[in-house]
């Protein structure tokens, strides 16, 4: 087995670059990133949404679960 590479590796088709190959704790912290970039542009999207309440009666009712939570008599 080789040894890891420092650096990225490119690969190329007929001189074009078409892959890279990194390490995977590079790989791992790319990943990571992204999904925080995911996560953040969900919140503002989330955010610029007017807020809407509901009783929770009201809500139950909606999801057709009905009065599920009460007790019975």
């Amino acid at each position: 087995m080789k040894a890891p590479l420092a650096e990225p590796q490119i690969v190329t088709c007929r001189g074009k670059p078409v892959s890279v190959i990194i390490p995977i704790s590079d790989y791992q912290e790319l990943s990571e990133r992204v999904e925080a970039v995911e996560d953040v542009a969900w919140l503002k999207r989330a955010c610029q949404k007017p807020l809407r309440y509901r009783l929770l009666k009201q809500f139950l009712t909606e999801r057709k679960g009905g009065d599920f939570l009460s007790c019975p008599a």
